[in-house]
């Protein structure tokens, strides 16, 4: 697991801003109906984001961060990746997310992504989108680097601690190894004392994209362990807030603005 069940984006409201938002589900290619939260700012800059979540799926923290991407004018969609094992309804914080983890396959993976940034440039969503990037958290971070290579034209992809090179708990490939087939920009926000991915695995991942002629921007921040990005890792603090700008700068330096 990623985060706990009380953990929060450790990103500051950002006061008045006018931001709407709705949960909504979503229809994918292949048939499988998903759950998803869509927030939306007042004023559109052009830029969206598909936010893939960690190995629970949609829950309260997702959607927090969809309405702190929306609060600077980055419209967003947070999805859920168990509608075709585990239904669109609400779950429990006794949910028992690891089966229907292993249920899911990269073509399934693929295709809600796929209708996530459908939906987003679609009538539906408003239809206002310039600029597209996908992100995500542990195995969302790997899916938002693999989603670079699905076609989809993203203007970038941010992957927050997702492993990179070896096997997943499902059939994904490894970042490290697809490196060759990223279409767009990448950052990757590493933890400097992330036990589960060490420096040489990110190093070896950095290598990858450089050889690939990817443009890149791999991060470590440093003594910050995996899932770091949380406001209850309060020691954290100054390593959330450089991943933060960065996020920023890396949407401004690539998005629609």
């Amino acid at each position: 697991m990623c985060f706990d069940l009380d953990s929060s984006p450790p990103i500051r409201p950002i006061s008045g801003a006018a931001v709407t938002h709705r949960s909504l589900e979503l229809g994918a290619a292949d048939g499988n109906t998903l759950r998803a939260f869509h927030a939306r700012p007042a004023e559109t800059t052009g830029n969206a984001i598909v936010i893939l979540p960690d190995v629970r799926g949609l829950h309260h923290y997702y959607e927090e961060l969809a309405i702190r991407f929306a609060e600077i004018g980055v419209e967003a969609v947070a999805i859920d990746y168990f509608g075709r094992t585990a239904g669109t309804g609400e779950r429990g914080d006794d949910f028992d997310y690891g089966p229907h983890v292993a249920q899911t396959t990269w073509a399934g993976l693929s295709a809600d992504m796929a209708a996530a940034a459908a939906y987003l440039r679609g009538a539906e969503g408003g239809g206002h989108v310039e600029a597209l990037f996908t992100t995500g958290f542990c195995m969302g971070g790997r899916n938002a680097f693999l989603s670079a290579t699905l076609g989809l034209g993203l203007a970038g992809v941010i992957g927050f601690y997702g492993w990179p090179g070896g096997p997943s708990r499902n059939d994904t490939p490894a970042p490290t190894d697809v490196a060759g087939q990223i279409e767009c920009p990448v950052l990757g926000i590493f933890g400097g004392a992330d036990q589960g991915i060490p420096i040489p695995v990110v190093q070896q991942f950095r290598d990858a994209l450089i050889a690939a002629g990817v443009e890149q921007d791999v991060v470590v921040e440093p003594d910050a362990p995996h899932s770091f990005f949380d406001r209850k890792q309060a020691e954290f603090q100054a390593q959330s807030d450089d991943a933060w700008a960065r996020v920023q700068r890396f949407i401004e330096a690539h998005g629609a603005y």
